[in-house]
């Protein structure tokens, strides 16, 4: 797995490449830990993600949580395949924002009213 970061308008954008899983959910954490401050707005990149396990879905959870308990925010973009159909089974693609890229989420509506 890897993370790149951009600073997009006010946003920062996570690209997630590879695998999102017990592995590298560590690593993840670590990445997106360093960019967390009140009211971030946050926009994980999903498009070349390739797996997700319940491990990364449950990182994804705690960086909504800390976001939230930040005055924050988190969208989610670029879903497709098997991490589309994982978000939708578990329900996570009603928890956050999703957009098809992350530059519509820089123009998307964002909810706030959202629990996690």
């Amino acid at each position: 797995m890897d993370v790149s970061i951009k600073q997009q308008n006010g946003l920062t954008v996570l690209f997630v490449d590879g695998r999102l899983d017990t592995a590298s959910v560590r690593d993840f954490e670590n990445e997106y830990t360093a960019h967390l401050e009140a009211g971030t707005r946050i926009v994980l990149d999903l498009s070349r993600l390739e797996y997700i396990s319940s491990a990364g879905i449950r990182a994804i959870l705690l960086l909504a949580k800390e976001l939230k308990n930040l005055k924050g925010s988190l969208a989610v973009s670029g879903l497709s395949g098997m991490v589309k159909e994982v978000f939708s089974l578990t329900g996570c693609d009603t928890l956050f924002p999703v957009f098809e890229t992350a530059s519509e989420a820089e123009r998307g509506n964002w909810s706030t009213e959202r629990s996690y």
